[in-house]
């Protein structure tokens, strides 16, 4: 689970506090708000924010080794006695792609963390080439050292690269089936990676017959909304947010493909399945999502 830190700039208010002591001081503070709300209308350049990153550092409570950016937040978690499943309820909430597509023929991750989606794929979806994208190097040789991520094979790959990089390169665009994002670094101020431009990148990579995003948010932040609005927008409204868990963190999906009409029966029967089959929560799921979306359990999810 990544915690958002508030944190008041020491910088801030101390100069918060500071009066102006004359007139020529006063118009040049004015002449700089002038200049802001400029900025502030100006066109936004989609660009990527530069990472910042942090000491990788461990904790370990009751059977649980817990990832750290160098603060006490938790970035990712491993059961020691069960090194392959998914500890966090938030990361299995990033399974809830499994409810809507098959195992596809390429499931890749943006963020890597403890690794927790690529060991589980990687163990479990055995008909998937499983790919995982991290840009902190630091981040890959934890996983291996730290949380039993295997080494690359024919259906394991790990690569150190930017995730903008990625989802813009051509070669990847109508190849994956399940994309799953959880890009944060050690300010944890939201993703770092949210413009509409992005969203439609990572889009274009989606199967044109079928793909599902699944991408962890703040709930309880501004970026939420930012983001919600991004994804509305590059994925033409077809997203849906779960129910929050983890003191903050949301899920959500968004969808690529024909639409979706499906009756919450068919659901809860396949959620039964994928519970029976993964040890996934998945009926939390098909119940979050009727609550999300304001429907009777005993309609249909039409997306």
């Amino acid at each position: 689970m990544t915690n958002l830190i508030r944190r008041a700039s020491a910088e801030a208010r101390a100069f918060g506090r500071k009066k102006e002591g004359n007139k020529k001081q006063r118009a040049a503070r004015e002449r700089d708000d002038d200049d802001r709300r400029e900025l502030a209308n100006a066109p936004r350049i989609d660009a990527p924010r530069k990472p910042r990153f942090a000491p990788v550092t461990f904790s370990e409570e009751g059977g649980v080794r817990y990832l750290h950016f160098g603060t006490e937040w938790v970035q990712g978690a491993m059961r020691l006695k069960k090194p392959d499943h998914i500890e966090l309820e938030y990361a299995q909430q990033m399974m809830a792609w499994l409810l809507f597509i098959e195992t596809p023929a390429r499931v890749v991750q943006l963020g890597l963390g403890a690794a927790a989606l690529t060991k589980f794929c990687y163990r479990f979806l055995k008909r998937a080439k499983v790919e995982a994208v991290e840009l902190n190097p630091a981040v890959v040789i934890a996983a291996r050292a730290m949380f039993e991520l295997p080494y690359d094979d024919a259906r394991l790959t790990v690569t150190e690269r930017d995730a903008w990089e990625f989802v813009n390169d051509r070669a990847n665009h109508g190849t994956i089936g399940a994309l799953q994002i959880d890009i944060y670094d050690a300010t944890a101020r939201g993703p770092v990676l949210d413009s509409v431009s992005f969203y439609r990148a990572c889009r274009a990579c989606l199967t044109p017959q079928a793909g599902v995003v699944t991408i962890n948010l703040f709930g309880d932040h501004p970026s939420f909304v930012r983001n919600m609005r991004h994804l509305n927008e590059a994925f033409d409204r077809r997203v849906i947010a779960l129910p929050e868990v983890h003191d903050g963190n949301r899920v959500a999906l968004a969808f690529a493909g024909p639409a979706l009409d499906v009756p919450f029966a068919a659901l809860e029967a396949r959620a039964k399945l994928i519970e029976a089959q993964l040890g996934l929560p998945a009926r939390k799921w098909v119940k979050g999502l009727a609550e999300s979306a304001g429907v009777a359990a005993s309609g249909s999810f039409s997306i």
